[in-house]
């Protein structure tokens, strides 16, 4: 078979990052992702049947990876909640010259760290969106402390994984943390992100009042520990950079709200029983799945990726308005960040 060329979309726009959900279930209910009110005792969450298996996600992430795909990032729900999970680690590491990472809540990572470094495993993304304990009990809405997520942090970089931590910003909420994240780990080696508060599916109550600029973040770290702007690493970085003036790390802001960066998007998405979502905040997606299982040939595979790729128009974030912001979206939990 004739290897097709790296796919560009409507925007000339590669697809380049390949986030893949391995499931929707979490054991958070972060107030802005999962609230409990919409995903409680009685939400039906999918059966293990309905979930891709390694094998096809393997076979999936390899035909993107003919179209160009260099990053594949594993998440959920909390992916740590799938098992053996470091057995589709060892596999997407099998696959070639590619940058694999892992999002987590970080519960789990004292357990699991070391097995994920064996498979191949180098980086991970741990959300922590406040370090007062109150704070974030509150937001992950299981009483889970903070304490035992900072645990996992240490306990993954001591298994040798790089670490960045991401944390989501909303208004009244944990604002007055933001200057106590940057300097708890500034001079660690670890990357610190803040994120947007976003709208991203329709349960979480999303209001812009809620939203805290980017701008505004780095104004208040930056009046406490200077900051100054840095080269962005690759096109399509979502995080814009800065650097601390004293040489001690750098942190991230991600402004899909208040800047968006749509013209530069590499990202795709496939969500845990296998619908390609080509932009988070999709409204619908492609049923891959039924095309691994119904018997598809690799050829039928990349014809199919590369014609959805190629057709891809989106530009959600730069085109919000009151009218988009009511579209039924598709939910973090199901589709991974």
């Amino acid at each position: 078979m004739t290897t097709p060329p790296s796919t560009l979309d409507t925007l000339g726009r590669p697809v380049r990052d390949l986030r893949i959900s391995v499931t929707d279930r979490c054991n958070f209910r972060c107030v802005y992702c999962m609230p409990k009110e919409v995903f409680g005792r009685g939400y039906r969450f999918m059966d293990r049947k309905e979930l891709l298996s390694f094998e096809e996600i393997e076979r999936l992430a390899g035909a993107f990876v003919v179209h160009g795909v260099e990053k594949l990032r594993i998440t959920g729900g909390e992916p740590l909640l799938r098992r053996d999970l470091d057995v589709l680690i060892e596999r997407l590491v099998g696959l070639g010259n590619l940058d694999v990472a892992l999002t987590t809540n970080g519960a789990l990572l004292p357990q699991k760290a070391g097995s994920l470094v064996a498979a191949g495993l180098e980086r991970v993304t741990v959300s922590l969106d406040s370090l007062d304990d109150d704070t974030f009990r509150s937001m992950n809405d299981v009483g889970f402390p903070v304490t035992r997520v900072l645990d996992g942090i240490d306990a993954a970089a001591a298994a040798g994984l790089k670490v960045k931590i991401n944390a989501v910003v909303k208004r009244g909420v944990n604002d007055d943390q933001v200057v106590a994240l940057a300097r708890h780990f500034q001079g660690t080696g670890h990357i610190l992100r803040f994120i947007e508060y976003m709208d991203v599916g329709a349960t979480n109550g999303w209001r812009l009042d809620d939203v805290v600029p980017a701008a505004e973040i780095v104004s208040l770290i930056s009046a406490e520990l200077p900051l100054e702007p840095a080269e962005e690493n690759y096109r399509g970085e979502v995080a814009r950079r800065f650097r601390y003036a004293d040489g001690s790390g750098e942190i991230g802001v991600i402004a899909s709200v208040t800047q968006p960066f749509c013209g530069d998007c590499t990202r795709s998405r496939i969500s845990a029983e296998g619908r390609l979502y080509t932009c988070l905040f999709a409204t619908k997606g492609h049923d891959l799945r039924a095309l691994v299982r119904g018997g598809a040939d690799d050829a039928e595979i990349h014809a199919t990726i590369g014609r959805i790729g190629g057709r891809r128009t989106d530009r959600y974030s730069e085109e919000r308005s009151s009218r988009t912001a009511e579209l039924p979206r598709v939910e973090m939990s199901y589709i991974g960040g």
